[in-house]
């Protein structure tokens, strides 16, 4: 097993956001991680067992991740990604549509980071206001208003700091990590847009030169879509990044909207997939697997731009705690300042592409 990426490798993580290893984690780690899935009692939650946290620690990714991005804390937590097999389903998911009716193996595609709530499941009435005071009221912390204690069924928040300035949780890298077969499209792999991640970071910098607001609220990405048909649609992408990766041959909902089409990324057992934080992906529908879709997610993030932080690999808002609890900083430390630094210019966290940074960077100029 390598412990670096290839030249080439590093230039497509530059340039696609996304790179593939394959043989990441060793057979022994998989197949520890599948036996432990295999013995868990209902409601238990596995993302802090070592079987699962190995995959990351105990493989070469660790030394992969510590020469292309820099260092991290060891994980200690992760998302245990199981999908059952399933054919479309009638029900509302939180993008406002019905399960069937989004192309692409049901692809909800988003910028990870935002607030989710429960999906409506019956076409809301009212004024946008209204439905947006009672459907950010359903949450685990109640009618809070419209505040940075509003709490989603994720555990994200609806805006990370207090003056509501920043409503994406940020990290610097995912990995994830397949514990079986995944190689034919339609069994729950995970959908990316390719090379997207540069069109986002440009959309975080117009954002905040309007009016230093990241994120759904902020200028030109609204927080719900009322045109959906529950009335209350999460608007997970900025429209302006949905309607530049569609055409006339992406694939369209009955209402009429086309939908980008995500890459699915084909993964065998023990292969992994890092990719930047920016970049729009999805889970989608497992209709054609032989078993449930096992894959496992790690959030990580370079440890300069906390360095008195721990970040567990298990949360996508490391500048507040896992349930979204406050944390203490430092004076003149301003957490939320450096995570808009870091989505405005993310490649300064990624210490070991910096030469081939400025060589694509230069190229493109």
């Amino acid at each position: 097993m390598t412990s670096k990426l290839s030249e080439q490798q590093k230039r497509q993580l530059y340039r696609d956001g996304y790179v593939i290893i394959r043989n990441a984690v060793a057979p022994e780690l998989i197949e520890a991680a599948k036996a432990r899935i295999k013995r868990a009692q209902k409601g238990e939650n596995l993302g802090t067992c070592e079987e699962m946290t190995d995959l990351v620690n105990a493989s070469s990714l660790t030394p992969i991740i510590h020469d292309v991005m820099g260092q991290f804390d060891p994980v200690s937590a992760c998302h245990v990604a199981v999908r059952k097999k399933a054919q479309p389903g009638e029900y509302f998911g939180p993008m406002g549509y019905r399960d069937k009716d989004l192309p692409y193996y049901g692809a909800e595609l988003h910028i990870e980071g935002s607030v989710t709530m429960a999906p409506p499941q019956e076409v809301q009435q009212g004024t946008p206001d209204e439905i947006y005071a009672r459907h950010f009221a359903s949450g685990p912390n109640g009618d809070v208003g419209r505040s940075a204690d509003v709490v989603g069924i994720n555990m994200g928040s609806l805006f990370q700091d207090p003056e509501m300035t920043l409503s994406l949780g940020t990290i610097t890298a995912f990995a994830f990590v397949s514990l079986h077969d995944q190689t034919i499209e339609g069994c729950g792999q995970t959908g990316i847009i390719p090379g997207a991640h540069h069109a986002v970071t440009d959309f975080f910098r117009w954002q905040r030169a309007q009016n230093g607001c990241i994120g759904p609220e902020g200028p030109g990405w609204p927080r719900l879509d009322h045109d959906t048909p529950n009335r209350c649609g999460m608007h997970y992408l900025p429209p302006k990044i949905r309607e530049q990766y569609t055409d006339e041959s992406s694939e369209r909902s009955p209402d009429g909207k086309r939908w980008p089409k995500p890459m699915q990324v084909l993964l065998g057992p023990g292969d992994a997939c890092v990719t930047v934080h920016a970049i729009p992906h999805a889970g989608t529908r497992n209709e054609n697997g032989s078993e449930s879709r096992k894959s496992i997610i790690f959030r990580l993030r370079n440890k300069k731009r906390q360095p008195n932080v721990v970040v567990t690999g298990g949360t996508d808002h490391p500048d507040r705690g896992p349930r979204s609890e406050w944390l203490e900083f430092e004076e003149g430390n301003n957490p939320w300042e450096r995570s808009k630094d870091a989505l405005c210019d993310p490649w300064s966290e990624w210490d070991g592409l910096q030469g081939i940074i400025a060589e694509e960077q230069a190229k493109s100029a």
